[in-house]
């Protein structure tokens, strides 16, 4: 573990985490292996059983076979339908992981099994470089800095082959693999807020080419493909450290992508479109002991808990662990029991005080699981799910504020 260095830590005083960007997603060498699992989609129905192969063949391979066209993606929900008039809606949540790389802690295989067991599914943001070996790195062009620079470092060989088999699973598992683009910069004058729609365009044209040349930049022609086109499942990303947006919207909406999960400082209403994509943002919720609402990520709890360090002291693990359980808790129940607006939840694979922010997205998942109404998607699947949807109906749902409730209840507020 390390301490927070890099990165700007906006969010660290009491009410700021609101509206910063302080969105921490380095990983530096520290993950594992993985079975099958059902997973629930917009309908909150589980699919069959998977597995590492989950027994399909590799499929058309594409390029130089990092890639395969495999079919449809297992275990998606039925095709959405609009609600009817005077539904009450579904509390989507959704629970996402910026970097998606496995280095050795175990953490990967570990939410893989926490949403087997409970029906989710999970968005990844998979950073492109966690797939190139660091003695390739000079391939790596980022706009505004060196050749083979990254804020993030790169990943021990062992750790990308860990990487690439949770990837595998996750897709074969019904979970969606988006993109946290590559070096992760975050100041000084090659930050990724600096960046054009230009400079974007060349970031993620070199984060998909990462994911689907990986063969020929590891040279390990006998692993198995990713069983999915990316181009066709890359649909949407977070930036790093939540900036740089308004560079790359522009450029996302010619790529086609769907949505944008890196506005800062959201709060939990109903979504709408920003430059033509949907704009899922991170959201303040409620921070238990605090009369200033935290962002809904692992870094900014432990941001207004232990500082710039990811190090703080132990003694206070225990109740900074319940503080981020009920922060989540607490922003769940605050739409399920009033506006069902979305709840985001964005994490990181990292032990920062001693991984308590780990054991708090698991205690508080467990929490949501299982409860009327309540479906644990990923953004692909959430926004299938809008874009189904009546805009007429959407538009009654955007006009419920925070913790307001339909006036007169569901039925009447939805009769259209």
């Amino acid at each position: 573990m390390r301490e927070i260095t890099r990165r700007a830590l906006l969010g660290a005083g009491a009410g700021t985490a609101v509206t910063a960007a302080a969105a921490g997603c380095g990983l530096v060498d520290g993950g594992g292996g993985g079975t099958a699992s059902p997973s629930r989609g917009a309908d909150g129905k589980g699919g069959g059983q998977g597995g590492r192969g989950g027994g399909r063949s590799q499929g058309r391979l594409i390029g130089d076979g990092s890639t395969a066209d495999t079919g449809k993606q297992p275990h998606q929900p039925e095709r959405p339908v609009p609600l009817e008039p005077g539904q009450t809606p579904p509390q989507f949540v959704v629970f996402s992981w910026d970097g998606a790389g496995e280095v050795g802690n175990g953490l990967f295989p570990r939410f893989l099994d926490l949403a087997k067991n409970h029906g989710a599914a999970m968005t990844f943001f998979l950073s492109g470089i966690y797939l190139l070996p660091e003695s390739k790195k000079t391939l790596y062009r980022p706009p505004n800095n060196r050749i083979g620079a990254s804020d993030i470092g790169y990943l021990t060989d062992d750790h990308i082959k860990d990487t690439l088999t949770n990837i595998r699973r996750a897709w074969l598992e019904g979970h969606e693999i988006g993109t946290h683009f590559n070096g992760h910069f975050c100041a000084g004058s090659g930050s990724v807020g600096n960046w054009s729609p230009e400079q974007w365009r060349s970031e993620i044209d070199q984060a998909v080419a990462f994911v689907t040349e990986w063969k020929t930049n590891t040279g390990w022609k006998d692993e198995e493909p990713l069983p999915f086109d990316y181009r066709k499942e890359l649909v949407g990303g977070r930036t790093p450290c939540l900036l740089g947006r308004d560079g790359l919207l522009p450029t996302a909406r010619k790529l086609g992508w769907r949505y944008d999960a890196s506005s800062p400082g959201g709060l939990q209403v109903w979504p709408g479109k920003h430059r033509g994509l949907w704009d899922l943002p991170l959201q303040a919720m409620p921070f238990p002991g605090h009369s200033f609402e935290v962002l809904s990520m692992d870094y900014n709890i432990l941001a207004n808990q232990s500082g710039n360090t990811t190090k703080g002291v132990p003694s206070r693990y225990p109740g900074w662990r319940k503080q981020a359980t009920e922060a989540y808790l607490s922003g769940f129940r605050r739409a399920y029991e009033t506006n069902r607006a979305p709840f985001f939840v964005g994490n990181h694979f990292e032990q920062w005080n001693g991984g308590i922010y780990m054991d708090a997205v698991e205690e508080s998942l467990k929490g949501m699981a299982g409860k009327k109404d309540v479906r644990l998607v990923s953004f692909r699947q959430f926004v299938d799910w809008l874009d189904a949807q009546d805009p007429e109906i959407l538009r009654k749902l955007r006009g419920l504020g925070v913790g307001e409730s339909p006036d007169g209840g569901w039925t009447s507020y939805l009769r259209v």
